[in-house]
């Protein structure tokens, strides 16, 4: 009974800890990732009003391809020196909850937030969201690091961090959560649920309180949209044959996506950092063509809302023309950024790409009959699609797309919106975007680690499943021995008292991979010994 009662005190102890340290986290993620986002607006506009200073002169122009080239140089010489700030931060973040990665949180913040703020004022294609998520996370890891917390918490902390970042980008709490359960751990556990919980809530509470003192609007992401409208079962129709549309261009977005990273690699010259000037320059002739092609997509979204005061026409072309040609060029510069690996994220390029899909598909069923009213949740529904075709996160998209808008009344047809889009990837053999990614760094690794193999007594994990552990990096159980019995070790299975597990692994640190079993499972019953693998990089 003793035993049992210091085993509660443990985890409530534990518990609390998590609640705590979260919460810290979501403060200071909430102040950090606030600050970035409004100075990425301040940027974005800033890029576009001196664009059009040089449209008015145009024999300025050849110093802005001359800036635009010394940009790419020295965007190339900080991923030298940093090169975990490469692309969106996504699969370095989701890399660093799994313990596939390690990274320093304070070079990772400061390099981030330098870096993707430099893109944007150079008026690249750059979303905010996947570094806010980065700048999050190493948050998290900071807070963990100052107060001396193990790996464990590290790593939940890290997740809360992240979950905060994305929540604080988009105002959208629910979203930033879904990303612990369907990207960063793929499952759902308490300790999960409460670091991601207390985060979320801490840092979306700051960030409140910060845009009205700084003068800035606290409302929905999508506030140039109407809801009004009720839908029915033609717009059903409407929404399937424009997820399908979306969904097809989404998978083309995919493969050209790595066929332009499989080839930018190739590019050597000037000791690979001549390659960074291909997306400035051309940033540069693409927004001199029209800045709506420009920055993340946010204001380029809200643009097609029906409470938009814009007008969008590139050299006096009609709506429908000026719409497609806007695709084309954020399509092309989208895929040259994410595929040269910039310092800057993709997810809102691409939702902006399906939401002016949706809006030429809302011209066209306009002329069949469509009430128009149902533009702006034809608009939302795309945008949501496209982002589900390639990132393949259904429950993130269809949460984001009640919290980007605050309504429900269209919420069955954006669940077929999404549906149709991960079934096309599916038919298409897509993989999630950021799980390829993620692939591709650690296959940077070195591939021929040693493998350990360790003997636990478990005490701490008694009465949790196998699954339900936050195992470190690479381990995974081979054998439990209970008493004079041996139980073959399944995601199901429930670990009791006394249990001797065998547990192998091929860890960076043998020290760390130790501690971090020792306060999870339970006692060591001997030290890590060392096997022989003839699988390189065998997990």
């Amino acid at each position: 009974m003793q035993t049992k009662i210091k085993s509660f005190q443990r985890k409530v102890n534990y518990g609390a800890q998590i609640v705590l340290v979260g919460a810290l986290t979501g403060a200071f993620a909430g102040v950090v990732v606030t600050l970035y986002n409004v100075l990425v607006v301040m940027c974005e506009e800033f890029a576009v009003d001196y664009y059009k200073v040089f449209l008015a002169h145009p024999w300025f122009i050849p110093l802005l391809f001359a800036a635009l080239f010394l940009g790419g140089i020295v965007i190339g010489g900080v991923l030298k020196f940093l090169p975990m700030i490469k692309g969106s931060g996504f699969p370095q973040t989701e890399g660093a909850t799994q313990g596939l990665l390690r990274f320093k949180w304070y070079k990772m913040l400061t390099g981030m937030f330098a870096a993707s703020l430099f893109v944007v004022f150079m008026g690249l294609s750059a979303g905010a969201e996947g570094p806010s998520l980065m700048i999050g996370g190493a948050c998290g890891d900071g807070v963990s690091s100052a107060l001396h917390r193990n790996s464990v918490v590290r790593r939940y902390q890290i997740t809360g961090g992240a979950c905060a970042g994305l929540a604080v980008a988009l105002n959208a709490p629910l979203t930033g959560m879904i990303f612990a359960y369907e990207e960063a751990h793929k499952r759902f556990t308490p300790e999960v649920f409460v670091c991601s919980f207390s985060s979320v809530v801490m840092a979306v509470v700051v960030r409140n309180l910060l845009r009205p003192a700084m003068g800035l609007p606290v409302g929905p992401f999508l506030s140039a949209f109407v809801f009004s409208a009720d839908t029915g079962l033609m717009f059903l129709v409407y929404t399937l044959a424009a997820a399908l549309l979306v969904a097809f261009a989404g998978v083309a977005f995919y493969f050209l996506l790595f066929f332009a990273r499989r080839h930018f690699k190739k590019l050597t010259f000037w000791k690979g950092l001549g390659r960074y000037t291909i997306p400035f320059v051309l940033a540069g002739a693409v927004g001199l063509v029209t800045v709506w092609a420009m920055g993340g997509g946010v204001e380029l979204i809200q643009g097609l809302g029906s409470n938009s005061e814009h007008t969008m026409s590139v050299f006096g072309a009609p709506l429908w023309a000026s719409l497609f040609i806007i695709l084309l060029l954020k399509f092309i510069v989208t895929v040259v950024n994410t595929g040269m690996d910039l310092p800057c994220c993709a997810s809102i390029p691409m939702m902006a790409m399906g939401a002016v899909i949706g809006r030429l598909c809302a011209l066209l069923f306009g002329k069949l009959g469509m009430d128009p009213a149902l533009s702006d949740p034809l608009v939302v529904i795309c945008m949501v699609t496209f982002f589900t075709a390639v990132v393949k996160a259904p429950l993130t998209g269809i949460i984001m797309t009640l919290e980007m808008t605050w309504n429900f009344t269209f919420l069955l047809p954006a669940v077929v919106g999404v549906a149709v889009a991960y079934v096309v990837g599916d038919i298409f053999r897509t993989e999630p975007l950021y799980e390829r990614l993620l692939e591709e760094l650690v296959e940077e690794r070195d591939a021929h680690a040693q493998r350990l193999v360790v003997r636990i007594r478990v005490t701490e994990a008694a009465g949790r499943a196998i699954e339900d552990i936050l195992w470190p990096f690479s381990a995974y159980v081979t054998e439990i021995r209970r008493g004079n019995e041996s139980v073959a070790p399944r995601a199901l299975t429930v670990l009791e008292e006394g249990d001797i597990l065998s547990v192998e692994g091929t860890p960076e640190r043998p020290a760390e991979f130790m501690a971090a079993l020792t306060s999870l499972v339970g006692e060591a019953v001997d030290g890590p010994q060392e096997m022989q693998s003839n699988v390189p990089g065998e997990r």
